[in-house]
């Protein structure tokens, strides 16, 4: 019977015999997809995207804090630390000052707030200027470096009398005081960043005839922003605690000052109350320091993992 396959033509070999040529490119014919068999690894992968965030770098530190706020209610660290409920209020008793004293809490926080955006945005400025200045001139503008140093080592306590006094009682002090402590940590860092260029890319720009003001814009400010982000991180955390403890001594708003005269009457829930909301607006600051690094240097080998 003849098949249905069609024959390739034939080659004739030296000897004579007849040779069949073999086709060098097999067509695979497309079968229907069964019912039971998935559409591939592409479906896999959009089903464990919203599963995405649930790996043990979120997990882990979810059961840390989950265990340490049951170990905290059920009175446990009391024991250990011989503490009375006075002296550290539970957990259910903290939240339940916070649901009584919302509206004060939620003004006070915001009044904190504002005081450390502002002395970190003008601290953060100085201190870049600051750096600026001692690439530029290395000979006169270095010392400036070793001046904010030293600003940054004196206590906050010795300087809130004194920006008091020259800034008056209103929230004028208090950004004094959160720019001082964050000018120091932005002038470091800009300035290493702004030195550490490395020498090919210098030699480019000189080749290009490149003057002065260009090198600073398109390679030692581009250079330096990694480091600008590290020290506003650093800021976002040390700016709440400058305006917290300038609310200690010269203030009628904040989280500084309810918190210093819930501890005089013995508020402890409501004076835990204030050391929480400033955990938690300290740690939104910094995630949106975060936020804005990765949108403006997201070319950096830092953003691509």
């Amino acid at each position: 019977m003849e098949s249905n396959a069609v024959r390739e033509p034939s080659l004739l070999a030296a000897s004579g015999k007849e040779v069949l040529q073999t086709p060098s490119v097999t067509v695979r014919e497309k079968r229907p997809m069964e019912p039971g068999l998935t559409a591939g690894p592409d479906k896999q992968g959009k089903a464990r995207r919203p599963l995405k965030w649930l790996n043990t770098g979120v997990i882990l530190p979810l059961l840390a804090g989950i265990l340490f706020l049951v170990l905290w209610e059920q009175e446990i660290f009391h024991k250990i630390f011989d503490l009375k409920k006075y002296q550290l209020p539970i957990p259910s008793a903290i939240v339940a000052a916070m649901r009584e004293n919302f509206s004060l809490l939620l003004s006070f926080t915001g009044y904190t707030l504002t005081e450390a955006v502002l002395g970190m945005l003008v601290g953060s400025a100085c201190g870049f200027l600051i750096a600026l200045a001692a690439t530029a001139w290395p000979r006169w503008g270095g010392g400036s470096l070793t001046m904010v140093a030293a600003l940054n080592a004196v206590p906050i306590v010795a300087l809130a009398p004194i920006m008091n006094l020259w800034f008056g009682d209103g929230i004028g002090s208090r950004v004094a005081i959160v720019t001082a402590t964050t000018m120091a940590a932005m002038a470091i860092n800009a300035y290493k960043g702004m030195a550490a260029v490395d020498p090919l890319a210098l030699d480019l720009m000189h080749s290009y005839a490149a003057n002065k003001p260009a090198v600073f814009r398109y390679l030692r400010i581009q250079n330096s922003l990694p480091y600008v982000f590290t020290a506003l991180k650093i800021n976002a955390t040390a700016s709440m605690i400058g305006a917290i403890v300038g609310e200690f001594f010269f203030s009628s708003r904040g989280l500084g000052y309810l918190l210093s005269n819930s501890i005089k009457v013995a508020k402890m829930p409501l004076g835990w109350s204030c050391i929480v909301l400033a955990a938690i607006a300290g740690v939104i600051f910094y995630l949106i320091v975060e936020r804005l690094e990765k949108v403006f240097i997201k070319w950096h080998p830092s953003q691509r993992a």
